[in-house]
């Protein structure tokens, strides 16, 4: 008996040709952003590096450990719907979408505190870029909370199968693009300086 969610042959495949290629216009935006941000730093090299020990790196550390834990509690999720385990699927969804949660809430923290210190967007030029670059970061991450409480959603109605697990696998690439992008992010903006 096929599945009521059976999809056409060609369409998980378009599917994934669909995201990477908006993955591609992704990493065009942000590699002009790391590209100005490396142009600016090598000419202004005293500014960046006075500017960025002005970073809280505990908060920066602790981000990068809630994102790296989001892209495994994803990846576990990817693994249990392609065995069919929906349960373990809901909980790895719920776990990546607290982790996401818990990474703007301390990126929240830390905008504040920032902003505690007169350090505002139009500061100078690194902090200019320093918001720029973790404010689009920011909504990448809202964006992909709010794929999955979708994703969280139809999985509790049973949506997803081994047979069906396109949509799941499409938010997991966009997720890992996302954890990579701050995997850039957190050294050139919290270490290297």
């Amino acid at each position: 008996m096929a599945s009521k969610h059976a999809d056409h042959k060609g369409a998980p495949v378009a599917a994934r040709l669909g995201i990477w290629a908006f993955l591609a216009t992704e990493l065009l935006l942000f590699g002009g952003l790391f590209t100005a941000y490396a142009e600016f730093r090598l000419a202004h090299p005293d500014l960046f590096h006075q500017e960025h020990l002005k970073l809280n790196r505990l908060l920066g550390a602790l981000n990068t450990v809630l994102l790296l834990t989001s892209s495994l509690t994803m990846a576990v999720g990817i693994a249990a719907i392609r065995q069919g385990r929906q349960r373990v699927l809901k909980v790895c969804l719920a776990l990546t979408l607290a982790l996401a949660g818990g990474f703007l809430f301390i990126k929240y923290l830390e905008w504040s505190e920032d902003f505690s210190h007169g350090l505002f967007p139009a500061s100078n030029l690194f902090f200019g870029l320093y918001f720029m670059m973790t404010g689009l970061h920011g909504i990448h991450v809202l964006v992909g909370m709010a794929v999955m409480v979708w994703l969280l959603v139809r999985a509790r109605q049973g949506a997803f199968s081994p047979d069906y697990s396109t949509p799941v696998e499409i938010t997991d690439l966009y997720w890992h693009f996302v954890d990579l992008v701050w995997i850039y992010l957190f050294p050139l903006l919290y270490l290297v300086g």
